[in-house]
């Protein structure tokens, strides 16, 4: 006998009345009710299924696609180009930025390449400064491989 005469615990789930005998471990065994009964989901659309696109991505369009979400997945990119949105994307030099993100002009240099190199942005060299603004050509595509619904 697991507990001794008098001493057993009361069982104050919700389930207590699912089980047989509480003190015998052989007999402790759930009852399942109601569990094999199947559920009908509503049927969607075929038609208004959420797709990605007009058709399937080409493997060079995925590849393509792929290292612009790359560039997009570090948070200070994210950061910058968040910035440039909010200033009306207009074209903003590597000092600026690193004044307003308060990291080091390497860093920022960097990630502006990164960001450069996939599409994101476009370099402007004017003279001795280079100007870096937001590509709007690549954020159409990217609203179109993205539009739900």
């Amino acid at each position: 006998m697991l507990f001794s005469k008098g001493h057993e615990p009361t069982f104050n789930h919700i389930d207590v009345c699912r089980y047989k005998n509480t003190f015998n471990i052989d007999a402790r065994q759930y009852i399942m009710t109601n569990m094999t009964t199947p559920i009908d989901l509503p049927l969607i659309n075929p038609a208004e299924c959420c797709s990605l696109a007009a058709e399937p991505l080409s493997e060079d369009d995925a590849e393509r696609y792929a290292e612009i979400f790359k560039a997009l997945g570090e948070p200070v990119r994210l950061r910058i180009l968040s910035h440039l949105a909010a200033e009306g994307c207009a074209p903003t030099t590597v000092n600026e930025l690193t004044e307003i993100m308060g990291l080091s002009q390497p860093t920022i240099s960097h990630h502006l390449k990164k960001m450069t190199d996939a599409g994101l942005l476009v370099r402007i060299p004017e003279g001795r400064t280079v100007f870096h603004q937001v590509q709007p050509e690549t954020f159409a595509s990217l609203r179109t491989i993205l539009q739900i619904g």
